[in-house]
């Protein structure tokens, strides 16, 4: 595997309510919201967006190097990650923090209130990547990325994120930027920087609209400075733009019954860079990712999912077509038959 994955490792507490947000919202008074909600369960799972994506990337035969910073209560989670294949060597470990929390509540239209505790992830703007980079030697490098180590910089510590990002352009290593969550917090300056040069810039609708506000640059404008824009967009698939191309659209894969959304995007993200990895194109890549995605929002958990090879293939086969499933058999490798 040549890429390192950098960002948020955390435990997701995750509620059901099973009325409407909207219907408990007073528009001329949200300058004064005070709200709870009487929700109908509680679920406490693995999460982080950089341990998600790691998770599936492992889940799919490659062995991701996951980059963050965690609690001494980490240990229980980190055998669950070795375990599927993910490479957790160059993990910092705090000795007075705990591992991030993130708690959200999802409503009955899959609309979400969170708030996300970083704890011991504020370290990680103390990690350095040249000596990650170094000790992997000759590990690193693909041609999906120019023969160059590639990092994926995901949400995380916002001092961590443009320590990375700099270091990338400083030392040459293809990035790809995921800011994600960070957008609602950075300012228009965090943002470009961030978003700048970038192999491949991942975002959902709300978060591209949000790019170019914060950013101040047109979609042409972001679409010029980094290489591959890919936006998700929900039960319609994703939309894949490259400068001077016309753009791309994958369809989601039919007849999944959404569950819960936390973590769908990082499953996309793990299936989309695993086929770039293999050297497949952008349309088989987001068919990839697409398919990894529906096991995640078909259960309550970002990494509650086992992939079975035959079964995948299958699933993939009827979403996309025999041609396209072929591609992806002789390239996945799940842990079961």
């Amino acid at each position: 595997m040549s890429l390192l994955v950098t960002g948020s490792i955390a435990t997701d507490h995750l509620m059901s309510f099973p009325g409407k947000f909207a219907d408990s919202l007073v528009v001329e008074q949200l300058d004064k919201i005070a709200l709870s909600f009487l929700v109908e369960d509680l679920e406490v799972r693995r999460g982080g967006c950089a341990a998600n994506i790691s998770f599936g990337l492992g889940s799919l035969g490659l062995r991701p190097v996951l980059v963050g910073a965690v609690g001494e209560d980490f240990v229980d989670y980190r055998s669950w990650l070795e375990r599927h294949n993910v490479d957790c060597s160059a993990i910092h470990v705090s000795g007075s923090r705990h591992t991030a929390r993130f708690v959200c509540t999802n409503d009955a239209t899959m609309a979400q209130i969170a708030s996300f505790y970083a704890g011991a992830m504020t370290e990680a703007r103390d990690i350095e990547l040249r000596p990650i980079v170094d000790r992997l030697g000759e590990h690193l490098g693909n041609d999906a990325w120019d023969g160059r180590p590639a990092v994926l910089i995901g949400p995380n510590d916002p001092e961590a994120m443009l320590r990375h990002t700099q270091e990338c352009r400083d030392r040459g290593y293809a990035f790809l930027a995921d800011p994600s969550q960070q957008l609602a917090f950075g300012d228009g300056e965090m943002i470009r920087d961030l978003v700048d040069g970038a192999t491949i810039l991942f975002s959902n609708e709300y978060e591209a609209a949000l790019i170019t506000q914060k950013s101040g640059w047109s979609a042409e404008e972001v679409l010029a400075r980094v290489g591959t824009w890919v936006v998700t967009l929900g039960a319609q698939g994703v939309r894949i733009e490259t400068h001077g191309a016309e753009p791309v659209h994958v369809a989601a894969v039919p007849g999944v019954v959404p569950v819960e959304p936390t973590g769908v995007g990082d499953a996309f993200r793990a299936g989309f860079l695993a086929g770039l990895e293999w050297g497949l194109g952008h349309e088989r890549s987001a068919q990839l990712g697409c398919a990894l995605a529906a096991y995640v929002v078909e259960r309550v958990g970002t990494q509650e999912y086992a992939l079975h090879h035959q079964a995948f293939v299958d699933r993939f086969a009827s979403a996309y077509g025999a041609e396209a499933a072929a591609e992806v058999a002789v390239r996945v490798r799940t842990s079961r038959p």
